[in-house]
């Protein structure tokens, strides 16, 4: 018997048995691949350090070196937010058209630099509001699409696949005349319809124009979706608890319908998973949408997470990326999971439907599928036992023409509850197996992913990414230095489109200008939906934002301050505002993550008017904030919701707190954020863990009374940026809370929580020779349970001196 990993435990007699026949073959492999867009979530990527963004690139796409991403879906940006973030049009404007708009292009060529192979899909999220009067499905939305072909042209691309309007449904002679607006103008690409659900089946059955304008039927997160209610954590025998066949219009009798098309079945969303912790459901779904539904391709949303911190989905995708400027990056151990399938197959091999099943007919002892290659004999197997509770064997039986040469055996752990000395490493070469007359078996530890293939290569790259940095004050941008796009260095915009242009008003050089004129075509439902774009740190506190602004037309420019956490689609941003408008009204504003804005202060001075330079600065010193125009102090206001936060500038209507919408183009220049007085200690920082890339977090950042303290990997988010006073021997986050043991206990195991700073030993710790840090009040010390390497909470145990139990405070 040969295992794939170290020596195995003592287990349940669970066995499976299959033939991998190569005279049985399925459907046709499509490719696993990741979506950049739905939300800005690439756009830090570009702004990295020149040797760390291609180490991530190579991560992402290169063959033999990570996640080997097979396909790539590209956003057709429509300057409108579209999750957490916004992505800038290629036509702004009816007639100007844009071809180097954006960062898609730059990443779509990089990707096919490293894998010449790699296929593309398009989909739109949203458009600018003169398209279609407003309203996406017309026939000016398909000619704003094939002008987006164009650029793709341009840049030297070819789109393979292109959608419709992202999860907003469909309209049947919609797909058709796009289809043949592609074959008008030579274009071999596919359609996708609808990115959303099955219901496009019912109209395709009925419907033979649709039905044959459509080559591929895309639904996003289906039987397969790897979260919480659907297959991941379902071990019934049904293909899918969502699934009824005894209801016609059930996503099951839909499925079997689709399959009986003939068309390709892919899953065109799925993921929207943390990029460690997610891994184990990313891995059930990529097995389980072709075992329970027959769909042959797979992209993961998102490809990553290089997007600030205060957004929604900040860390989900394959690797994260959120420090151009230290060039700190991580790569997910969901990329690895991906691995296990893309660098052991190819777009074009075929699904083995005999040799892809549920180990020992139950899901919870995990899945298999099995792929081909067209010629050649080579086969790939990739199993996940991510539920399972003890190992197994698998028997491999190998007919059909397949190779029975030497077979390698790669595993990935995903149990993030086992001990490290059973086999954890990430996408590990663990052992070859010889057959005989055919024949092998191995054995499969609980959770765990794993391949076995006879295919050539695979590989994996060993870089280390510099450590976590904080961005030093002050900043200042002058929008002179060109960049690899349009967008400013740091800037992420949320909504509308920041780009620099040849400066208006009389003024030479370069500025930035809010591009967008009317409210975009919007795919997400946010309250206050006006531009607005940010950079920065969030650690920064007491600072002054200033910029020169110009109106190009009636309306309100905006700064932003101590800009902190956003909700979910743009649902609401935490931040103080700045507002001035041509007429010389102006407005302090707070707005809060349910999009409530309150006016802390207003007044009016002399008008800004249209076509003018004028200096406009917003300060925050403690809970002072102090608003000026042209070095004129206009007032100032206490409050002290917010201590800290990214700074940025935004377009608005007027100056009113009920102002939602400023799609009016501004321009602004000498971007600067200049450091007050800080009155804090100076041990401020991240507090890192023994464990790697992991910091002591607060969940959140949700300042309050027993919120309990977690590990988390470290971002230098608020959240981890802890004071230590050595004075006292405190741990603060927040100024005002205190870490703390809950209720003097000294109890093993006792949960690490904040409180209110109050003078008790219980919030006392002292760090040790060896760096653990020990609790004043019962003499244990801060411990990372069972040395997890992803986010748990954090508890008190006795000191014992091992790396779960060391931390390297600040200063």
């Amino acid at each position: 018997m040969i295992s794939g990993v170290a020596t195995p435990r003592a287990y349940a007699a669970v066995s499976t048995s299959i033939t991998v026949d190569g005279i049985k073959p399925g459907r046709v492999f499509d490719g696993a691949g990741a979506i950049s867009g739905g939300g800005g979530n690439t756009r830090l990527l570009i702004d990295y350090p020149e040797r760390q963004r291609n180490e991530i690139l190579d991560y992402l796409f290169k063959p033999g070196v990570g996640a080997s991403l097979q396909t790539l879906k590209l956003e057709i940006g429509g300057d409108t937010n579209s999750t957490d973030g916004a992505e800038p049009s290629h036509e702004h404007t009816r007639g100007k058209v844009d071809c180097d708009a954006g960062y898609e292009w730059w990443l779509a060529r990089e990707a096919q630099a490293r894998n010449p192979n790699i296929t593309f899909s398009a989909l739109a999220w949203g458009a600018p509001g003169w398209v279609g009067g407003g309203d996406f499905w017309t026939n000016d939305t398909i000619d704003y699409l094939m002008r987006w072909m164009d650029c793709a042209k341009q840049n030297n691309l070819e789109i393979d696949y292109l959608g419709g309007w992202n999860e907003r449904g469909w309209k049947a002679w919609w797909f058709v005349d796009l289809k043949n607006a592609l074959k008008s103008k030579g274009y071999a690409t596919k359609v996708v319809a609808a990115e959303h659900n099955w219901d496009v089946v019912d109209e395709m059955e009925r419907n033979a124009a649709f039905r044959d304008a459509v080559d591929v039927i895309g639904v996003h997160y289906p039987c397969g979706y790897s979260g919480s209610g659907a297959i991941g954590n379902n071990h019934t025998t049904t293909a899918c608890p969502e699934y009824n066949t005894t209801d016609p219009w059930s996503s099951w009798n839909r499925n079997q319908k689709a399959q009986n098309m003939g068309k390709q079945l892919w899953a065109s969303e799925n993921g929207s998973q943390d990029t460690e912790a997610g891994a184990a459901n990313v891995a059930r779904a990529l097995n389980r949408d072709y075992i329970d539904g027959r769909m042959t391709s797979y992209y993961n949303w998102p490809l990553m997470g290089a997007l600030y911190p205060n957004t929604y989905f900040a860390f989900n995708g394959l690797v994260s990326a959120n420090q151009p400027w230290s060039g700190h990056y991580r790569v997910g151990k969901t990329a690895w999971v991906m691995a296990h399938t893309t660098q052991f197959t190819e777009v074009g091999w075929r699904y083995q439907d005999s040799a892809s099943g549920y180990l020992g007919g139950d899901r919870s002892n995990g899945s298999y599928v099995t792929l081909r290659a067209p010629e050649g004999g080579d086969y790939s197997t990739i199993i996940e036992t991510t539920q399972a509770t003890a190992p197994q064997t698998l028997d491999v039986q190998v007919t059909g023409g397949l190779s029975t040469g030497q077979v390698q055996v790669w595993a990935t752990n995903v149990d993030t509850n086992s001990d490290s000395s059973y086999g954890d490493d990430n996408f590990a070469h663990t052992t070859d197996v010889t057959p005989s007359d055919g024949k092998y078996t191995v054995t499969l530890q609980p959770g765990r992913v794993y391949t076995l293939t006879t295919k050539a290569g695979g590989g994996k790259a060993a870089t280390t990414a510099p450590a976590v940095g904080s961005l030093s004050l002050p900043q200042y941008n002058d929008f002179e230095t060109p960049g690899i796009t349009e967008s400013p260095k740091y800037f992420t915009d949320m909504n509308g489109a920041f780009e620099t242009v040849t400066c208006g008003g009389g003024r030479g050089g370069t500025c930035l200008r809010q591009m967008a004129t009317v409210k975009p075509i919007r795919w997400t439902e946010e309250k206050y939906y006006a531009p607005y774009t940010f950079m920065g740190d969030d650690a920064w506190s007491n600072y002054t934002v200033s910029a020169d602004a110009m109106l190009e037309q009636p309306g309100a420019v905006e700064l932003l301050g101590r800009v902190g956490m956003q909700g979910r689609n743009n649902s609401g941003l935490e931040a103080y505002r700045l507002r001035v408008s041509d007429t010389g009204a102006w407005s302090i504003l707070k707005s809060d993550m349910e999009s409530n804005v309150t006016t802390l202060k207003s007044g009016t001075t002399a008008a800004l008017g249209t076509n003018r330079w004028h200096s406009v600065a917003l300060t925050m010193q403690g809970s002072t904030i102090t608003a000026k125009v042209d070095g004129r102090v206009l007032g100032s206001v206490t409050d002290s919701t917010y201590a800290h936060g990214r700074a940025g500038l935004g377009t608005v209507d007027s100056v009113d707190a009920t102002a939602v919408s400023g799609y009016e183009r501004q321009q602004f220049d000498a971007f600067s954020v200049a450091p007050g007085t800080d009155p804090t200690p100076k041990r401020v920082g991240a507090i890192p863990s023994g464990i790697p890339d992991m910091c002591l977090d607060l969940p959140e950042g949700k300042l309050e009374n027993a919120a309990r303290v977690k590990t988390y990997q470290c971002n230098n988010s608020f959240a981890q940026t802890w004071t230590y006073n050595p004075a006292d021997d405190t741990i603060r986050l927040g100024g005002t809370f205190c870490l703390d043991v809950p209720r003097k206990a000294t109890t093993n195991g006792t949960k690490v929580e904040i409180y209110t700073c109050n003078g008790g030993y219980n919030q006392k710790w002292t760090q040790l020779a060896d760096g653990s840090l020990r609790a004043t009040q019962s003499g244990r010390c801060l411990d990372v349970p069972e040395f997890a390497t992803s986010p748990v909470e954090v508890e008190i145990y006795t000191c014992k001196g091992g790396n779960n139990q060391k931390w390297k405070l600040p200063g």
